[in-house]
């Protein structure tokens, strides 16, 4: 390990991860992203203990445009979403292959990936031959980006059609000597048929997702859509904590598919220890992390590892790929789940501060389950036409103040497929 890391900022061997044939130190990397634009930034990273970088795209250099990002805020201004229109390295390729190469002579056990996106085969040949030349330990092929590199038939445009993602990952392997990861676009209605062509194109991972297609608001006095570039815009690519629902659901719907059989590089809206837990159980192997270095910073890595450690430790678990697809066999179709289950809502009299936002919620935007007292500021449920819908408990302002009660009813449990007012049902011979 390179003298130049905080012995403070290195990772268990809990943490030790072996991505399809990569290594490294965490299972916490940088996404292809404004963090790893330069060998200083991601030297910097290293050093704060991030277990690996995925280096801003390279391809043929191109000019970007000012201003490049936009965001969705939700109460403190907090960035809840950020909207990009950059789009890949602006810089010389040669001047990125050598602080790539410094950086991997500096920093030899973390995991230096290089990004790529190119239009023709000789093209893509010669960038990942000059790579492996420098050293980086795998590839990651950008079938991703929404905006700018698509309209000219690179990015998402690859991406959202599998023969040619396909095709171009076979180009890839054709001459990669270290692992190819493809990276897979959102904007497309089923995941899986991206991540089956990759696979079957011979890629050794993916990653996912990229962002998603984005205009995250007007300019009411000048109407001009964000972000603005001398009075026009454009679409841009999504990303931050408003994400991570939609890229959960992703990366669950590829681990679950049992043609699918190459190992998830998790990205979206990753900010803490307990996000990447999250994507593990979903069924990722690593995560890569963007917005929130943006945001915060790279030191957010050193809470992220100890918070991991921590949880491993807890739960008597060696090694964090124990979680890995633990919660895939809990994520199901609809009509799989028990339709007799019952819970209802129950309000904790003694830490209710009596706003009654849970009333206004229900009553107008639910199912009339709560009622108001002459005599007290404290709701009261409805408990004969409560149906558990759980929003109450979701716009509450206090922790744990309205909990969700399960009913016990004495019923087997009864899917869709088998209930009475299924027309389909299954029929018992």
């Amino acid at each position: 390990m390179s003298k130049s890391v905080s012995s403070k900022n290195q990772a268990s061997q809990s943490l030790q991860t072996n991505f399809a044939g990569i290594e490294a130190p965490n299972p916490f990397w940088l996404a292809s992203a404004p963090p790893t634009n330069t060998g200083y930034q991601v030297a910097n990273a290293f050093r704060a203990g991030w277990g690996g970088a995925v280096w801003k795209t390279l391809g043929r250099p191109i000019v970007n445009v000012s201003s490049r990002y936009s965001a969705v805020s939700y109460k403190n201004n907090r960035m809840m979403g950020l909207n990009n229109i950059e789009l890949i390295t602006d810089r010389p390729l040669d001047v990125n292959l050598a602080e790539m190469k410094a950086v991997k002579a500096e920093f030899p056990h973390h995991a230096l990936i290089a990004s790529l996106m190119f239009e023709t085969e000789a093209e893509w040949h010669d960038c990942i031959r000059r790579c492996e030349d420098i050293g980086v330990d795998g590839f990651e092929l950008n079938f991703g980006c929404p905006h700018g590199m698509c309209e000219r038939g690179m990015g998402s445009a690859v991406g959202q059609n599998p023969d040619v993602a396909e095709k171009i990952t076979g180009w890839a392997k054709a001459v990669a000597t270290k692992p190819v990861i493809v990276k897979l676009t959102p904007n497309i209605t089923d995941i899986r048929v991206a991540g089956l062509a990759a696979q079957r194109g011979g890629a050794d991972a993916v990653s996912l997702i990229n962002t998603i297609n984005s205009v995250t608001g007007i300019n009411l006095d000048t109407w001009e859509p964000n972000p603005s570039v001398n009075g026009y815009s454009t679409h841009g690519g999504y990303c931050g904590p408003a994400v991570k629902p939609i890229a959960l659901n992703m990366v669950a719907e590829l681990a679950k598919d049992p043609a699918f059989k190459i190992p998830i590089s998790g990205i979206g809206g990753i900010e803490t220890w307990q996000d990447a837990a999250e994507f593990f159980l979903m069924g990722a192997s690593s995560v890569q992390v963007c917005t929130a270095v943006m945001h915060y910073g790279f030191r957010i890595v050193e809470e992220m590892i100890s918070g991991l450690e921590s949880y491993l430790d807890q739960h008597q678990l060696s090694h964090y790929s124990a979680l890995t697809g633990q919660a895939v066999q809990r994520f199901t179709q609809w009509q799989n789940l028990d339709l007799n289950h019952k819970v209802i809502a129950h309000i904790n009299p003694e830490t209710c501060i009596g706003c009654q936002v849970c009333y206004s919620a229900c009553e107008d935007g639910a199912h009339q389950s709560i009622a108001l007292l002459a005599n007290s500021r404290v709701p009261q449920i409805k408990e004969e036409s409560c149906v558990g819908c759980n929003l109450c408990s979701l716009v509450c302002p206090v922790d744990d103040c309205i909990t969700m009660v399960p009913i016990e009813r004495g019923l087997e449990k009864v899917t869709w497929l088998d209930h009475p007012a299924n027309p389909h049902r299954k029929v018992m011979v």
